[in-house]
């Protein structure tokens, strides 16, 4: 969430000035407006919050580099002229308001090690000051450094950490902003970064099953299309200047059929991409990225064969993960079935939740196996731990136990799932060069006669 500063005239002339906070330039100009309605006075700027990078220098000494944030050039220009120094140069940082989220691995770190340091009674700002001395990337180390400076100032914790979604992700964010709050602050990092760790090895182990078979499936396909099209009908058409078409029909039908297959893709070949390529890039821009969109799309990939299944558990473990570490005993916890809700990586799962399950716990007092269970989204093993720790009043450990053992079950059989989907790739292979095979060795049997 970016910082920007709304500023403008009231209807008596007075100068009227705030700040909001906005996902994007277009939105704190859409937010601003709304404000400006609602409070009614003249909206003129609205400017965001930059970097700004500058060079000042004091009496007889060497000149000092430095970056600043704030809203214009010359409020850091006044800031460094108050106190005491030359100010040289003053440049807004080169997409300094863009900020590239660290690698998974880097955020994994500095979450698990500041729970170990949480777990050795350390205070949470010399917990921040540690991890910004060590950490290495530049975008992380400069989100902790506002993080630790924002919680001295004592702003509300769980904003402070919102704010810096882009960085941390939006979950992280709102866990470890959570996490200030609660009484278990090392439990939630922990287990939040139990949670990164298992998205980053689903999206790896997701990659491996289906990203990689398409990549050589689409390389094959491009391979086969270039020899068909290009390289066959130059050394197969030869035999059409020394038969005829019918005779050449009866003695050679693969070779015949290829080249006539090769003329249609010659032919049409725009045609066949266009039909292809131009739903995929439409039903994603404008269907698959709207909320109906997302919804059938999460749907139906637990419907796929083999992989829908692990997906669907995945879903379910990572819900439960998040659900253990943030659930306290007391009531039902409706926030934290939320929270674990939109954690879960599947959007019809967290809609299912939010306008059945949630709706019957409130409004009709049903209890939690029976919201879930009405839910749909929740297999039926899930369901009967649930049950039994509804009954027992260990609903927190069964919700740890769930996770444990869905993420022993996808780990073992995502496994089986790549060899699976790896050996069906193999035999296409197999089956387009038996079949390239048949029709090119047919011209080895062709024998032009001297009286052609």
């Amino acid at each position: 969430m970016g910082e920007f500063r709304v500023e403008g005239l009231s209807a008596t002339g007075r100068i009227v000035q705030g700040v909001i906070e906005a996902e994007s330039s277009r939105a704190a100009k859409v937010k601003a407006q709304a404000l400006a309605t609602q409070r009614k006075f003249k909206l003129n700027k609205v400017i965001q919050r930059s970097t700004f990078m500058y060079t000042v220098q004091k009496a007889g000494e060497k000149p000092l580099k430095g970056e600043q944030k704030a809203f214009t050039k010359e409020e850091v220009q006044d800031a460094l002229s108050k106190m005491g120094y030359k100010v040289l140069h003053v440049n807004k940082k080169l997409l300094g308001n863009l900020k590239m989220a660290p690698p998974a691995t880097e955020i994994v770190s500095f979450v698990r090690v500041s729970s170990d340091l949480i777990r050795q009674k350390l205070p949470y700002n010399e917990v921040l000051t540690l991890m910004v001395n060590d950490i290495q990337n530049p975008v992380l180390r400069e989100c902790i450094k506002e993080i630790n400076t924002e919680l001295k100032q004592g702003k509300d914790s769980e904003k402070v950490f919102i704010r810096q979604e882009a960085v941390l992700g939006r979950f992280v964010a709102h866990m470890l902003g959570l996490a200030s709050k609660s009484g278990n602050m090392a439990e939630i990092y922990e287990s939040t970064a139990k949670f990164i760790e298992r998205n980053v090895q689903f999206k790896k182990n997701l990659k491996s099953a289906l990203v990689m078979p398409l990549v050589t499936l689409l390389a094959l396909a491009g391979a086969v299309g270039y020899y068909v099209m290009d390289i066959f009908p130059s050394i197969a058409g030869i035999f059409l200047k020394f038969m005829k078409e019918e005779d050449f029909h009866k003695q050679f039908p693969y070779t015949y059929w290829t080249l006539k297959g090769s003329d249609f893709l010659s032919a049409h070949y725009g045609v066949l991409l266009a039909a292809v390529v131009i739903p995929v890039v439409v039903g994603y821009r404008f269907f698959f990225q709207t909320e109906r969109g997302m919804l059938l799309r999460d749907q139906y990939l637990w419907k796929i064969p083999v992989l829908g299944p692990l997906l669907h558990k995945t879903n379910i473990e990572i819900f439960c993960r998040v659900f253990y570490a943030l659930y306290s005993g007391s009531g039902e916890n409706i926030e934290v079935i939320k929270m674990s809700s939109d954690a879960c990586g599947n959007k019809y799962m967290d809609s299912r939740i939010r306008n059945i399950a949630l709706p019957m716990m409130i409004d009709k007092g049903a209890g939690l196996t029976e919201a879930f269970e009405a839910s749909g989204v929740f297999t039926k093993t899930a369901i009967s731990r649930f049950h039994s720790g509804s009954e027992t009043g260990t609903v927190k450990n069964t919700a740890q136990q769930l996770a444990e053992y869905y993420e022993q079950e996808t780990t073992y059989k995502m496994k089986n799932v790549v060899d699976f989907i790896s050996l069906w790739v193999n035999m296409i292979i197999m089956v387009v060069l038996l079949l390239l095979t048949l029709a090119s060795s047919e011209t080895a049997t062709f024998h032009p006669s001297v009286n052609h």
